[in-house]
């Protein structure tokens, strides 16, 4: 059974029974192979190497014939002046040479040959020079020596051993027979293996023994969780933390993601940690990707569902982007990358988090920089592919290009569990700001959060081309709604006008004089009423003037559009775009400067229609005219008659559809004039305005008032 009991636990343990347990087989065969006269070099922790050692010593003496050691160890000592204390790596020097000029049948122990060898960057000390000279002149001297793996060791030291063994952590198996009977019980009755392993598989088996005689607490508690909790604050290392961000409490929507990483790695852990049947629980650990990449736009919430994972893990995390591992030192930006592995295994349960992986895991073959990156992702590589499966470390990416990695990352058994984090929509923009809500006390009202969801589903003003409201930009937007509250000493509730007001923050005011005034509303209404009478377009649901969009005087929110469009649909689109500038003919008698934008479009899009999708006349035909490079411009051979005969389609098509929107804002005046004058008066209509409006100077349009009525109000 994979479970632990007092009865089942020795009284007492000495350290060096502790040892022989965690490393009996390890230790055994590296005094075969120190006898077969081969040199051995031992990776373990500082507090770890003196124990080890002792276990040798005992097991070399007790062979037939005895193995006697003579431990190089770097004792202070005085100068040969009888002056100060020489330093210790001049210390262990002196012992050295002293070794090589009087050795006998002494097997030599290094006992810190990292410190040694090793310098800055991961190079070779000029007292480690000599020492290399050493380990090599004699290749049938024998060598035991011992390194820190956190402690870089230059290459050609470490090639001069050539059986390595690493003792970090424990063995699994192992683990039942290193708890006392009195550690037992503060545990509780019935302590599952794996539940204690994931505290512990990193930690040495000296390290272990300190950290379970330390556990403070009742005998048998009733919950073992405290117990834990000091195992868990004691293991960690460095700058490593626990987070405590809670993936449903700390981050608002986002249900499916939430629902595949639960799926996928929490219920699997949790399910692990209640069996005991030691065959089912390596089948669980078996299903667990270890590599995960979180990709999307920027500001999209990709670190904070790494914290997320590993609050709900009792975690550690670590959070490292590529410029903090990389170094202009040969050898060194690996390893910083080997140390950062180090540490969340000797800190696990750990996450470590790559941020913007991209910086230096890029496909291999495309890169033009100093060639680093390469080195650093096939370390990354080999950490990974290192991993035993009872250890509880992940590794989370997170990037914006994941389509730029490189394809060895993505395979199974690395980064195989790719999650998608997108633009938040409706709902999780919603779920966000209710959390910022409750965290920074705004109190919004239902109509105020409402708002806030329909404002935030547009593009950024501002921002580049595309970026639409992130969890980072909602956050800011809450943030300035607080400050102002506080400026204003508010503890009220917060409004649309608070949401409205924070919105407008910091963007160019623009002051129209009532003549200007009507006319940039005049040419929204045109918008507007087209949009609300033309079936194949999207229904107009918020007139606005100047309040959106950084130097806009105006605009008009319409719902989101199908994916796959009609022709109709595609020329009631031109026809909409092209009502503003005819509104302002109907009304004003003249054109304003303010259509420009608008006729591009519109011309944009008559002419793909001609030029792209074959839907011109028969002087085009049924032909694809443009580049395919991702340019907007058609092939340069074309005919000259060819070229005439497409322009003329596409002013056929636009001047068709002018007449056609002229028309239809004639036929509507009575209503283009009403909204015109509503919306200078209020500066915005939202849907439920505009069903009013259709219901009192419309006819005909009863069914749109209706849909009007009936929108959702954060349709995407």
């Amino acid at each position: 059974m994979n479970v632990i009991r007092p009865e089942d636990c020795p009284d007492s343990l000495q350290l060096t029974d502790a040892i022989d347990i965690a490393y009996g087989s390890v230790l055994g065969e590296v005094i075969r192979r120190l006898q077969s006269g081969i040199s051995v070099l031992i990776e373990c922790e500082k507090d770890l190497g003196i124990p080890v050692l002792v276990s040798l010593r005992a097991r070399l003496k007790a062979l037939q014939p005895p193995i006697t050691t003579r431990v190089i160890a770097g004792r202070p000592a005085a100068g040969s002046d009888g002056g100060p204390p020489v330093s210790m790596t001049t210390a262990m020097y002196r012992e050295l040479m002293t070794f090589v000029l009087n050795p006998g049948d002494n097997l030599p122990v290094l006992q810190h040959l990292d410190l040694l060898t090793s310098g800055i960057g991961g190079g070779v000390t000029d007292l480690g020079r000599d020492v290399v000279n050493l380990l090599y002149q004699d290749p049938s001297r024998v060598w035991l020596a011992f390194a820190d793996p956190s402690l870089p060791l230059p290459e050609m030291v470490a090639n001069a051993f050539p059986h390595r063994v690493s003792l970090l952590g424990v063995p699994r198996e192992q683990i039942r027979r290193l708890v006392t009977r009195s550690e037992c019980r503060k545990l509780g009755a019935v302590v599952p293996v794996a539940q204690l392993y994931k505290y512990v598989s990193g930690v040495n088996a000296a390290r272990l023994r300190r950290l379970l005689s330390a556990i403070q607490g009742p005998d048998l508690p009733v919950s073992p969780e405290a117990a834990y909790r000091q195992l868990r604050q004691a293991t960690l290392t460095g700058a490593l933390s626990i987070p405590t961000v809670d993936l449903d409490r700390d981050i608002g929507g986002y249900d499916d993601l939430k629902r595949k990483i639960r799926k996928e790695i929490l219920d699997i852990l949790s399910r692990r940690d209640r069996v005991t049947d030691d065959g089912l629980t390596k089948d669980l650990e078996s299903l667990l990707p270890r590599g995960l990449i979180f990709w999307g736009p920027p500001g999209t919430g990709k670190t904070l569902f790494a914290k997320a994972l590993a609050s709900a893990l009792g975690a550690a995390i670590q959070v490292v982007s590529g410029p903090e591992l990389k170094s202009k030192w040969v050898g060194e930006s690996e390893e910083n990358l080997r140390k950062v592995f180090l540490r969340a295994r000797q800190s696990a349960p750990a996450v470590i988090v790559f941020d913007e992986i991209d910086s230096f895991a890029v496909r291999r073959g495309t890169h033009t920089g100093s060639g680093v990156e390469h080195s650093m992702v096939n370390m990354l590589l080999t950490e990974m592919d290192g991993f035993r499966k009872e250890e509880l470390v992940f590794v989370v990416a997170t990037t914006n290009f994941v389509e730029s990695l490189d394809p060895a990352l993505l395979r199974p058994g690395r980064f195989e569990f790719q999650l998608h984090v997108p633009y938040p929509d409706a709902a999780a923009r919603r779920a966000i700001l209710e959390v910022h809500s409750r965290t920074m006390r705004l109190d919004l009202t239902p109509e105020g959060l409402e708002h806030a969801v329909r404002r935030t589903r547009l593009e950024v003003p501002g921002a580049a081309a595309g970026t639409r409201y992130s969890g980072d930009h909602l956050n800011a937007l809450c943030r300035l709604i607080a400050r102002h509250r506080l400026a204003a000493g508010r503890d009220d509730a917060t409004t649309v006008t608070d949401v409205d007001a924070a919105l407008a923050e910091g963007r160019s005011v623009l002051v129209l004089d009532s003549a200007e005034l009507r006319v940039v509303a005049g040419h929204e209404c045109g918008h507007a009423v087209a949009g609300l009478v033309l079936a194949g377009t999207q229904l107009p649901e918020r007139v606005a003037l100047g309040e959106d969009l950084a130097g806009s005087l105006g605009y008009t929110q319409v719902t989101a559009g199908r994916r796959v469009r009609s022709v109709p649909e595609l020329l009631d689109t031109v026809a909409v775009l092209l009502g503003g500038r005819e509104a302002e003919m109907l009304l004003e008698g003249q054109f304003s400067l303010g259509s420009g934008h608008d006729l591009w479009l519109a011309t944009q899009t008559a002419r793909e229609l001609v030029e792209v999708y074959g839907m011109g006349g028969p002087a085009s035909g049924v032909c694809h005219y443009w580049k395919q490079d991702g340019r907007a411009e058609r092939y340069p051979d074309l005919a000259p008659s060819t070229r005439e005969a497409l322009d003329a389609e596409v002013k056929s098509l636009l001047e068709h559809q002018r007449i056609r929107v002229a028309k239809l804002l004639a036929a509507h005046k009575p209503l283009v004039l009403g909204m015109r004058d509503q919306l200078v008066l209020d500066r915005a209509i939202d849907a439920r305005g505009l069903a009013q409006l259709v219901r009192l100077l419309a006819t005909g349009l009863e069914e749109v008032a209706v849909r009007l009525e009936s929108l959702p109000i954060t349709t995407e």
